[in-house]
């Protein structure tokens, strides 16, 4: 009768040298507890007869010590390649900030900052102080503060100046954006009340006119970001509700989503309203992102007159919903880069990126094509295409960029499932594969195939298999066809490619 294997306790492999090495790099304690959760799945395998003594040798129980340590310890914040097609994707951090912004978050870093001391009479500052000017010079605001993001910038102007009041907004404005962010829930968690006014498609002035009541705090109007209403449509100006507004003696509050300083038709970009044209329009608090179209930190800022300001700013939830040094110094930074109009689109990184030539696109994608060839394997073909890119961040939904990158398909028009699933095993050694070649990447995206295109092919599998009683392909590999926006669809046609999924 062949013995049992046996488990070497916990001192002796302590003292073993396979394991020095790990007691070095990842300290006592934690080496100490991954070696006795090791050493639990081990005597589970004992007892259930599936242990063999090779599993049992100092080398083999530190090899898997050893994995489950880097598991822990690996960072969960990771970077990673940008395949989507959308430039300012929300998932995936937004803007991508220039390097004058990394150094300047570097130092703040680093080094005691005077986030709330006056430099010059030593006595306690306010850390708004520190971005206020800029932001007023470039927007033409009175007055401004700074909250963690847009959402909660909406929320506390709405808590100050409307809290157990009526809100009017046109009903074509009550959006929804992403975790569940919606207005009417918004208004509710800020204590005051929404009047809808108007139909989804058309809202009119005098729709305005006749929700006015005693009861009515201030006027409103919301960007509709992630979505575009098209075809018999009718909505008020800016102006126009302002003008409203101040005929009652009501403040009108503006939430941009997004937010632009820079006029992104200047830039041959799809135009979008710029803070500085709704300032001027009348309205008396903007709200807007500060990590989307104006390229920096995640932030929410809150722009107007002053006394409303003011207001916003003694309400007990602008503590809870400040910022720190970080974003301060990252905010600071960026807007100082819009002082320099000249430079704008070489330094700002989500302008640039914005703004890149298709042609030069296609120069970064060539060098690309051989190496990840090599690296999918024949199961693939690999080809350069001509692309169309998302701009993202919620507020030009239906707008594209041209774009260049990586086409790829499988060989094998059967069973397309299976080989998307061994293309994902295959990509994490495209890294490797660009090095060995001398090709180091940074902050590019590698577009894939249309998925516009996949989806058509896969659409066209599934019916013939339909009818030939083969249930193979997407259907047998339960990966779910993810639309893709009209727009893009339409932008496909001919022999260009739509780079969204990857």
């Amino acid at each position: 009768m062949t013995p049992s294997p046996r488990i070497p306790s916990v001192d002796a492999l302590l003292r073993d040298a396979a394991l020095a090495p790990l007691l070095a790099d990842y300290g006592r304690s934690s080496a100490t507890a991954a070696l006795r959760q090791v050493l639990d799945a081990l005597r589970a395998q004992l007892r259930s007869g599936t242990l063999s003594a090779a599993h049992t040798a100092p080398a083999a129980i530190a090899a898997q010590v050893q994995q489950a340590l880097e598991h822990r310890h690996a960072p969960r914040l990771k970077p990673v390649f940008n395949l989507t097609g959308t430039v300012l994707h929300t998932n995936l951090g937004r803007a991508l900030l220039p390097q004058e912004v990394v150094a300047s978050v570097t130092q703040a870093l680093t080094c005691p900052m005077n986030l709330e001391y006056d430099l010059e009479d030593g006595g306690r500052g306010d850390r708004d102080d520190l971005v206020t000017d800029l932001i007023c010079q470039l927007t033409g605001a009175e007055a401004a503060t700074i909250v963690n993001n847009n959402a909660a910038a909406v929320l506390l102007t709405l808590g100050a100046l409307a809290a157990g009041g009526e809100v009017v907004v046109s009903r074509g404005e009550l959006v929804e954006i992403g975790g569940a962010f919606r207005i009417p829930d918004i208004m509710a968690q800020a204590g005051c009340r929404l009047v809808e006014v108007g139909t989804t498609n058309r809202t009119h002035a005098h729709d305005y006119e006749r929700a006015i009541s005693d009861h009515t705090a201030l006027l409103m109007k919301v960007h509709t970001s992630n979505y575009a209403i098209q075809g018999f449509t009718t909505s008020v100006t800016d102006a126009e509700v302002a003008a409203l507004a101040h005929t009652a003696h009501l403040p009108m509050v503006v939430d941009l989503g997004s937010g632009t300083l820079v006029d992104m038709a200047a830039y041959g970009l799809p135009p979008e309203v710029t803070v500085a044209h709704t300032i001027a329009s009348g309205a008396d608090v903007v709200t807007f992102s500060g990590d989307k179209l104006l390229g920096g930190p995640q932030a929410g800022i809150i722009v107007g007159r002053k006394d409303l300001i003011a207001r916003i700013k003694r309400h007990p939830l602008k503590r809870a919903l400040r910022v720190g040094k970080l974003t301060l110094a990252a905010l600071e930074a960026t807007l100082r880069l819009y002082q320099h109009p000249e430079t704008l689109a070489q330094r700002l990184t989500t302008l640039r990126l914005f703004t890149r030539p298709q042609a030069d696109i296609r120069a970064l994608a060539e060098p690309l094509l051989a190496p990840l060839q090599a690296a999918v394997g024949a199961a693939y073909a690999v080809r350069t295409a001509p692309l169309f890119s998302q701009i993202g961040s919620g507020a030009l939904p239906v707008d594209t960029l041209p774009s260049y990158g990586l086409a790829i398909a499988p060989t094998t028009p059967k069973r397309t499932g299976r080989a998307l699933a061994a293309l994902e095993a295959a990509l994490p050694v495209l890294r490797t594969s660009l090095a060995e070649n001398g090709i180091q990447l940074a902050q590019s995206s590698v577009s894939s195939e249309s998925f516009a295109g996949q989806q058509q092919s896969s659409s066209q599998q599934q019916h013939q298999a339909s009818r030939s009683g083969n249930t193979g392909g997407f259907n047998e590999e339960s990966d779910e066809l993810l639309p893709v926006p009209a727009a893009l669809q339409s932008a496909a046609r001919g022999n260009s490619a739509v780079d969204i999924f990857a």
